[in-house]
């Protein structure tokens, strides 16, 4: 069982490597499409609405069919169809056909995103300790792949087309050969809560988890809208406040975003300890505290040497904050992981879509460094109201085991 379990996980690290690199690859590849197409800034930024269209409507259908018939059918195959869409923004050459490349590929990466996470819960659910967040980060490695294999197909004058269609058969083989190492069914735990920490956090009752265990659903999917919304904040508007607003050459303003993705990945790769150690709660309280406390700094402060220090505390207190979410939504009712993921994850996803409208919308009545402080009040809000996690999904310090 340990051999499964472990194979499992490191199966479950190539998919959301390979997630992260099949979107990093389109990203990258934006300018040579939008001049390929030959459309404008703004006519980009409509159809890529339908990029988020498409995967949250992937997300509430994979949710529902990862339940149905389970994470090891529905990853693979939305990891190969995500792969074999790949193309489809490359072959493009009028908006129109741009537009339903996009919503289809956006579809296939929103089944993927679901499926994978819900696939996560089951084998944290086994490990009997946090391991979600490690994923995540494994997702951030991905658009670093991306970014570094783009440089290399775009210095030898490979086309669009050829290089998404290179990765997109890449991705159908990597989903395909790592399907046997998933969990066919979810798994029966390694270790067993402590009684202390059963009587701690006791089963919830019948009523409650059909009715409060719903509304649940729906406040971590609150929480992740905002916690989300900060993320899509930052990685569209962290160069242009440190060039526009404090004056820094372009050169040293594309280090804003580097700092704060940085920073995430780290704290992604460090936040799984934290949270055997200290709790789920105590991730998103406290992490979310420290980033309401790096972005204020990045609100106010004159200087650029702090601005670089906010959108590391921002990125960093921001980096365990979703996977806790995530995590708790599928451990609220195993046998709705995936409908309880994609709720979370779906809103989430809207949350990032909406970051850089809504400060970009609030840009028009005040400065953009002071729009900053929306979203100072949606991380003290995640942070005031962490205690959701409390209610079923805390897990004891006991629990904390050594990495296999």
């Amino acid at each position: 069982m340990e051999r499964s379990l472990r194979s499992a996980r490191i199966a479950t690290f190539t998919y959301f490597i390979l997630c992260g690199t099949l979107m990093g690859t389109w990203v990258v590849h934006i300018p040579a499409i939008e001049h390929q197409v030959g459309i404008s800034h703004a006519t980009l930024g409509g159809l890529l609405v339908l990029l988020g269209l498409g995967a949250f409507a992937g997300m509430q259908v994979s949710g529902r069919l990862a339940d149905r018939f389970g994470p090891r059918v529905v990853v693979p195959t939305a990891g190969a169809l995500c792969g074999a869409t790949l193309v489809l923004p490359g072959l493009a050459r009028e908006p129109w056909t741009l537009a339903a490349a996009l919503l289809v590929f956006g579809f296939f990466n929103g089944c993927l995103d679901v499926s994978m996470n819900a696939h996560a819960v089951h084998v944290e659910k086994a490990y009997g300790r946090p391991v979600m967040s490690a994923f995540h980060a494994a997702f951030s490695v991905g658009g670093v792949l991306a970014a570094i294999i783009a440089a290399g197909t775009s210095g030898v004058g490979m086309s669009p087309a050829v290089a998404l269609a290179m990765m997109g058969a890449v991705g159908v083989v990597v989903a395909v050969l790592t399907t046997r190492a998933l969990l066919p069914t979810e798994p029966r735990p390694l270790v067993s809560l402590p009684l202390a920490a059963e009587d701690e956090h006791p089963p919830l009752p019948s009523p409650f988890t059909r009715r409060g265990a719903g509304r649940r659903i729906w406040l971590l999917a609150a929480l992740a809208l905002m916690i989300m919304l900060c993320e899509g904040a930052a990685n569209d508007w962290s160069a242009l406040h440190m060039k526009d607003v404090l004056g820094a050459p372009a050169s040293t303003a594309a280090f804003a975003y580097g700092t704060f993705a940085a920073a995430m990945t780290l704290g992604r790769l460090l936040a799984d300890r934290i949270s055997a150690r200290f709790g789920a709660m105590a991730i998103l309280r406290y992490g979310a505290a420290m980033a309401a406390v790096g972005i204020t700094i990045v609100a106010l402060g004159p200087w650029i040497w702090a601005a670089f220090a906010g959108w590391a505390l921002f990125g960093l207190g921001l980096s365990g904050c979703v996977p806790q979410l995530f995590s708790a939504a599928g451990h609220a009712d195993p046998s709705a992981a995936g409908t309880n993921v994609s709720r979370v994850a779906g809103l989430g996803y809207v949350g990032m879509l909406a970051g850089p409208a809504v400060i970009g919308w609030m840009t028009h009545v005040m400065a953009l460094n002071h729009a900053f402080l929306l979203l100072t009040a949606m991380c003290v809000t995640a942070a005031t109201t962490a205690g959701v996690l409390r209610v079923g999904s805390e897990r004891a310090p006991e629990l904390a085991l050594s990495s296999t």
